[in-house]
C-alpha cells in the first residue's frame, strides 16, 4: 500500500511539473515579445547572473559583454549585456532568449528553447532545448535588473 501511494505521489508531482512550465512548441509570440513567463515559479536574477557567467552552460559571454568585472575575455561580436533591462522589457528579452531568429532570421544567436526547425543538431541533442524554462526566466530576471548602460 505504501508503494502505491509514493508511486501515485511520484505521479502527481510529474504532472505537476509538466503543467508549470510551457512547451517550446506552445510559445506565445505576440509582437516582438513573449509577454507571458514560461514557468509558473517567477525567474531568481541571482541564478540568471550565474548561468550567463557560466561559459559552458548559456555561453553569453562568447559574443556578449556585460558587468562581470571578474570575467576576463567577454565578447565583442554582439552588442553589450549592461542595460538590457532598460532597452528591452522581459517579454522582449525572453523572445530573443528563446527564438531570436524570430526577429533576426540572420543572427548568430542560438535559439535557446526551441527544439523545431534546427540543423545539424547532434543525435545527443535532438529534440532538447540549450536552457530549460526556469533557466530562460532566471537569465530575464536577470537581464530585467540591468538598468544602467
Amino acid at each position: 500500500m505504501r508503494r502505491v501511494a509514493l508511486c501515485v505521489a511520484l505521479l502527481a508531482g510529474l504532472a505537476a511539473a509538466a503543467r508549470a512550465e510551457v512547451a517550446p512548441s506552445a510559445v506565445e509570440v505576440v509582437g516582438d515579445a513573449i509577454p507571458r513567463p514560461l514557468t509558473d515559479t517567477p525567474g531568481d536574477a541571482a541564478r540568471g547572473r550565474a548561468i550567463v557567467a557560466n561559459r559552458s552552460v548559456g555561453l553569453c559571454l562568447l559574443c556578449h559583454g556585460g558587468p562581470f568585472p571578474e570575467e576576463r575575455f567577454q565578447g565583442t561580436l554582439s552588442p553589450s549585456l549592461a542595460g538590457a533591462g532598460a532597452r528591452l522589457s522581459p517579454g522582449q528579452l525572453r523572445l530573443r532568449l528563446v527564438d531570436g531568429a524570430r526577429l533576426n532570421p540572420d543572427t548568430i544567436m542560438p535559439s535557446y528553447y526551441r527544439t523545431s526547425g534546427l540543423q545539424r543538431v547532434a543525435r545527443a541533442f535532438e529534440d532538447k532545448t540549450i536552457l530549460t524554462a526556469q533557466q530562460i526566466e532566471d537569465v530575464v530576471a536577470w537581464l530585467a535588473t540591468l538598468k544602467e548602460q
